[in-house]
């Protein structure tokens, strides 16, 4: 037999508990979304395999955020990149970004007010033909 609670009868905020997502899961998740962002630019230009994007997350907890008026709290982002080239890294770097803010609030509910994308290396297509020296 189910205990079956009145509409009348609401549970206060502060009784409920609360959802708390650790640093890790929202760097996963950073990690896919701009994995997905870079997925039609790693095609084109060969990112080896194994060297996908990896996130870092600062977070502000929703009890600091509910002060500024945020919804389940604020994480900051900083993701590490490697790119094929050429390519238009500004453009790659801008769809990181938008990616993964828009997946970071749709799956765990927190803002994200900076997202800092840092390109660590660059993959030329000539250095990845076996040619030794200068590429140009």
């Amino acid at each position: 037999m189910t205990r079956r609670v009145a509409a009348a009868d609401p549970v206060p905020a502060g009784e409920r508990g609360a959802t708390r997502i650790a640093d890790r899961v929202v760097a996963k998740i950073a990690s896919q979304a701009a994995r997905e962002a870079l997925r039609g630019a790693a095609e084109a230009h060969r990112v080896p395999p194994g060297r996908g994007p990896h996130a870092t997350v600062s977070l502000r907890r929703a009890a600091e955020a509910a002060e500024r008026g945020g919804p389940a709290g604020e994480a900051r982002v900083r993701v590490a990149v490697e790119l094929g080239y050429p390519c238009d890294i500004g453009a790659q770097c801008h769809a990181v970004r938008r990616v993964v803010t828009e997946r970071v609030l749709a799956l765990a509910g927190m803002d994200v007010p900076e997202v800092s994308v840092f390109v660590e290396r660059l993959h030329s297509v000539h250095s990845q033909a076996g040619e030794q020296g200068r590429v140009t």
